[in-house]
């Protein structure tokens, strides 16, 4: 449509200028002594319009010599941030394709030839640390870092992962916090500090990164128990050595912590090795009025070692009234009439000890349960009762042992 509007105009024109060419009777006159010179108007018109045209294009091609040598580095310059965008989208193919050389190499084309080349250093970071060319790895990361620009969150973030992967979890952690120091805390980069937090013994910061992880609906409620679990299990054991810090410590554990089984079995066997007896006691009925665990009947039969006779049995005294209470509840309990058959025999109630005992074989039968009536018998000298026990929980034993193929 505009060609045909175009191809109008130059015949209406061209018919225009024969129209004036027959009526117009004007000329123009030109005189350089000795010289004159006259020409129609329409001439002179038509002259006047070629050298406006002329002219024009002189000075553009004047124009596009002047400007070639720019013309020339920005076409250079845009072939080259083309090769590189080329050369970094084959470097991310290759990379995902699990052809780390050919990524490398399209990467270092992507550092030497565009805009792109921090992306391209971190790219080629990567793939040599596939390949485990740590080395080479560092100079691709130097090299990023040199680049500097708005890329250094993603540099930190490839130091923290790349570490990570080593399981070097200081390095990851101290690039992790660098990032958060300076910037926003995203739910990715905290997911990946807490697991250099949890890697580098950091039990705090994992207790407090799980808590927040789990209130940004950011980690499953499964995980972030566990490492909640484990973390109060790590500092209790961190503070063991101390009776008084100790203490403390569980003190300012929440009483929803305080029953959950692992945390409690823990403590309870910190304070029954520090020889807090009662505070061993008050921890796992706490605990089993909560959750009934066979673990922690289990660790409810221990007492400490460092105390004397007299205070263990008077302990273990107290501990079996209480067992004695549940056992109305859960008379056909195996786990509770074992530990109150290890109960009694510390108390040296020989009568009782060997009545919980048997009873408990006769719901189920344990290892731990002959154990403790083979060493029931010996202290009683019934030897020949002993080893008949001492032989059976050894073939529990090896029942129960797997198998190699397993």
């Amino acid at each position: 449509m505009r060609s045909l509007f175009w191809l109008l105009a130059v015949f209406a024109a061209a018919v225009a200028l024969v129209l004036l060419g027959r009526i117009d009777a004007g000329y123009v006159l030109f005189i350089y002594p000795p010289y004159r010179v006259e020409v129609s108007m329409l001439l002179f018109a038509i002259a006047v319009l070629v050298l406006v045209i002329l002219s024009y294009v002189a000075l553009r091609l004047l124009g596009h010599a002047l400007a070639l040598p720019t013309l020339v580095s920005a076409y250079r310059t845009r072939r080259r941030r083309e090769r590189a965008i080329e050369a970094l989208a084959a470097g991310l193919q290759a990379y995902y394709e699990g052809r780390y050389a050919r990524a490398e190499k399209e990467a270092a084309l992507a550092f030497d030839n565009g805009p792109a080349s921090a992306v391209g250093a971190l790219l080629a970071a990567r793939a040599t640390h596939q390949m485990r060319d740590f080395e080479r790895r560092d100079r691709w990361l130097e090299r990023a870092g040199a680049v500097g620009g708005p890329l250094r969150e993603a540099l930190l973030v490839s130091r923290a992962e790349l570490a990570l992967e080593e399981r070097d979890f200081r390095a990851a952690r101290d690039a992790l916090r660098s990032l958060h120091g300076s910037g926003p805390k995203h739910i990715a980069t905290q997911r990946m500090l807490l697991r250099a937090e949890r890697g580098a013994g950091a039990w705090e910061e994992v207790l407090r990164l799980a808590t927040q992880l789990l209130k940004r609906d950011a980690i499953a409620p499964a995980l972030a128990e566990e490492y909640k679990v484990q973390a109060m299990v790590e500092l209790l054991k961190r503070s063991a050595d101390d009776p008084g810090a100790f203490e403390r410590r569980w003190r300012d554990t929440a009483s929803a912590d305080q029953v959950l089984p692992r945390i409690a079995a823990a403590a309870a066997r910190h304070a029954t090795a520090l020889g807090k007896a009662a505070l061993a006691r008050e921890i796992l009925e706490k605990a089993l009025g909560g959750e009934w665990s066979a673990p922690l009947l289990a660790a409810y039969a221990e007492l400490p070692r460092s105390i004397d006779a007299a205070r263990r049995s008077a302990e273990a005294r107290l501990r079996i009234e209480r067992g004695e209470r549940w056992l109305a509840e859960r008379h056909r309990d195996p786990d509770l009439l074992s530990t109150l058959g290890r109960l009694c025999a510390q108390a040296e109630l020989w009568g009782k000890a060997r009545s919980f005992l048997e009873a408990s074989l006769s719901f189920e039968e344990s290892r731990a349960a002959h154990l403790e009536l083979a060493r029931l018998d010996e202290q009683l000298g019934q030897h020949v009762d002993a080893q008949r026990h001492y032989r059976r929980a050894a073939e529990l034993q090896q029942e129960f042992r797997p198998s190699p193929a397993a």
